[in-house]
């Protein structure tokens, strides 16, 4: 029996592609925070950050340098170990949702073809909801170990929150499940890239909907951030935490946020397809180029729309929270997985 030889080259491309997409992920979550301010000072007339460098394009260092420089306290009645835990699981959870979201078709480099996709695994989806769950256990490991009444309840709200959202959210995505028949977010981004197809949110409206909302529900982002609601619970469940351990909570939000958006892509939005472009008539290294900044564009835009409804839309109460989330979502969610289904069966009748 012969042992396959192990491609060290192969290793090295993905542990530079790893190390390239955490870094860029951290500075473009660094800057959308800096984003974020700019378009809340904008919306309310106001000039923003400005003082930090040039238009204020430091600022995001100077945030990052006050949470490094801050004192690390922990509270004596905390669980220490737990307490250092909970944020150090947020951000890991946040970062590996990375790896299976293909942001560009391959590049050739030394006669060598590299995807631009850490991982091209068959259960994708799966893996982003399995990795998204864990994001919980950092918020509910926060919010106990902190032991704060008020952590706690905001902890419990994000936990409830979450699991009744992702209820919504894994129906919504079962009807695009079925028209793709995939479960790779590369094989969904190239049947809307072949011709004469178009992307998913031609064939589901509904269904991106959904998502959308619940997404915004699952990054904690208002009109559903009720786990962080400083005016009835304090600050939160991260109230306890302060320097880079409250950093990495704030960090792993932004995070989830631009995630989120690169998987509402590259379901509904055709990933880095361009409209009205063959990309099979470009080089390889200017379409993966193109393709790369196709997404980026489309990821910008999700989460300005993110920024916008924050700075528009008023939080819910608890019990509209759960209403809609029980009483609304999942109701559609399942009609439309129905309707689907039905005329994907009329189809090939």
């Amino acid at each position: 029996m012969t042992l396959l030889a192990f491609d060290w080259i192969l290793m090295v491309e993905k542990l530079i592609l790893i190390a390239i997409i955490v870094f860029a992920s951290l500075g473009i979550a660094l800057y959308t925070t800096f984003a974020e301010r700019k378009v809340a000072a904008i919306l309310q007339d106001r000039p923003g950050p400005n003082r930090a460098g040039p238009f204020g394009l430091l600022q995001p260092f100077a945030d990052g340098l006050k949470l490094i420089m801050k004192e690390e306290i922990i509270p004596n009645s905390a669980s220490k170990a737990l307490f250092i835990l909970g944020p150090g699981l947020a951000m890991t959870a946040a970062l590996m949702t990375c790896s299976v979201i293909p942001w560009s078709s391959h590049v050739e480099l030394f006669d060598r073809k590299i995807d631009l996709q850490i991982a091209d695994i068959n259960i994708g989806i799966l893996y982003i909801f399995g990795v998204v769950s864990l994001g919980v256990y950092g918020i509910m490991i926060g919010g106990w170990a902190s032991n704060n009444k008020f952590s706690l309840m905001a902890a419990l709200r994000g936990a409830s929150q979450a699991i009744s959202y992702e209820l919504a959210m894994g129906l919504s995505l079962i009807a695009v499940l079925m028209i793709s028949g995939s479960l790779s977010l590369k094989t969904i981004v190239e049947e809307q890239m072949d011709a004469g197809s178009l992307w998913n949110i031609a064939y589901q409206p509904l269904g991106f909907v959904i998502f959308f909302i619940c997404a915004l529900a699952e990054c904690n982002r208002t009109p559903f951030d009720l786990p962080e609601a400083e005016n009835e619970l304090n600050f939160g469940y991260h109230q306890e935490y302060s320097s880079m351990k409250l950093g990495f909570y704030l960090f792993s939000e932004y995070i989830n946020m631009i995630m989120s958006s690169a998987v509402m892509a590259c379901l509904f939005f055709g990933g880095y397809d361009i409209p009205f472009l063959n990309e099979a008539k470009l080089a390889p290294n200017i379409a993966a180029i193109l393709g790369l900044l196709a997404l980026l564009t489309k990821i910008v835009i999700f989460i300005f729309v993110f920024m916008w409804i924050r700075w528009t839309i008023p939080r819910f109460r608890y019990d509209q929270l759960m209403n809609v989330g029980w009483k609304k979502l999942i109701p559609l969610a399942l009609f439309n997985m129905l309707l689907t289904g039905a005329l994907i069966l009329w189809k090939q009748g």
